[in-house]
């Protein structure tokens, strides 16, 4: 078991990472986080909200039901399609409505049980709702655990763009259980590790080597390999947040590395599982690092070797696999919509070299244009 503090200044939270305290053990977790919820005062007890998908309420509600009632709690139950069209205006209302409706107040929590998508949909639901209430994120991709469930970023999808509209809203506690992952569909699994490979990638360069030797076995879900692949990414990123929580100093922006050649890949497929998020991030990350080499800012080895780790977890590296009728202009106009974008110009987190991600402001769009043109068609 690990548990990995993000400290912040006065909202600290934990991220627990333990296989079993899901699956196996979520009514002690329920007693913790829930005594007050389910009888404050003279209220009377109620039952206590979860957000899921389809997929994560078919595979543990019948657990998570059981095991609550063994604490005297019970549940009521948010479910959403799976995917991104959930991150939408519409369920975003009929959420919030939801929550109102059951009378939650700003002491009280939701669960969210889900991948990134729940996460961000029930996270933003929280921020607005009675202007902030608590919730614990329950992450059950390995995409999720790793990345979107620790740092407080939620938002929604917007015609503009894809998590245009959110707010910072700090979970009060993650719970991340490794075994969850063994029921997570193999493509999935691998979409996940693109964000597992990245830490190594931009900031650790001993957990990128050792991810090379590693990196199968962390996909096979061997457990040693799997909850050590987690918990260092957990740390890393906490360790960022810590630094940088709102995106203001520069640092947090690093964790943006294969981001934003990602999202306009992602833009160009429709937001849709031709190309998964992790995907285009594994996919962005080989980008970034060609792109670093073209600059001279890293050397052909390097810039191989972060190929080599991608194509090795059966991850996407040619951007012309991907069989796109755009080209290097159309993908730039997509970039032009990211959040980064500040009086007319991106900052771009490139490479200096493996474990070392910095944020470069001096790059050209028409350059990066160039550079895509040659990328579609290669090979």
């Amino acid at each position: 078991m690990d548990v990995i503090s993000v400290a912040l200044s006065g909202r600290s939270y934990d991220v627990r990472v333990e296989p079993g305290c899901v699956v196996h053990d979520f009514a002690v977790q329920a007693r913790d986080w829930y005594r007050s919820y389910a009888s404050e005062g003279d209220r009377p007890a109620r039952a206590i909200p979860f957000v899921a998908d389809t997929n994560t309420h078919r595979l543990l509600r019948e657990r998570i039901d059981a095991s609550l009632s063994t604490s005297g709690c019970a549940a009521d139950w948010f479910v959403v399609e799976p995917g991104e069209s959930a991150k939408s205006w519409r369920v975003l209302e009929e959420l919030t409505d939801w929550l109102l409706g059951l009378g939650v107040t700003r002491s009280d929590h939701v669960f969210a049980v889900g991948g990134g998508v729940v996460g961000d949909l029930a996270g933003f639901a929280c921020a607005i709702a009675k202007r902030g209430c608590g919730f614990v994120q329950v992450p059950t991709t390995l995409l999720a655990q790793v990345d979107s469930s620790v740092g407080g970023k939620t938002a929604i999808n917007t015609a503009a763009g894809k998590n245009l509209v959110g707010a910072f809203h700090q979970p009060s506690a993650v719970l991340i259980d490794p075994l969850v992952l063994e029921t997570l569909p193999d493509r999935e699994m691998r979409a996940g590790y693109a964000e597992v490979l990245k830490y190594g990638v931009l900031g650790d360069a001993v957990f990128f080597d050792w991810l090379e030797s590693n990196g199968e076995s962390v996909l096979a879900r061997q457990p040693e390999a799997l909850e050590h692949a987690i918990a260092t990414s957990v740390r890393a990123k906490a360790a960022i947040v810590a630094q940088d929580e709102r995106e203001t100093s520069g640092q947090r922006a690093l964790l943006n590395l294969g981001h934003t050649f990602g999202h306009a890949l992602e833009a160009e497929t429709g937001f849709s599982d031709r190309l998964l998020h992790g995907e285009a991030v594994a996919l962005g990350m080989v980008l970034a690092a060609r792109y670093s080499a073209r600059r001279g800012d890293i050397t052909e080895n390097a810039e191989q070797r972060v190929a080599r780790a991608v194509e090795r977890a059966g991850l996407p590296s040619e951007i012309a696999a991907l069989g796109m009728s755009a080209d290097g202009a159309r993908l730039v106009d997509h970039m032009r919509h990211d959040k980064k974008m500040e009086g007319g110009t991106l900052p771009f987190i490139l490479l200096s070299d493996i474990g070392n991600a910095v944020m470069a402001r001096d790059v050209e769009l028409a350059d990066v244009a160039a550079f895509l043109d040659a990328q579609l068609q290669a090979h």
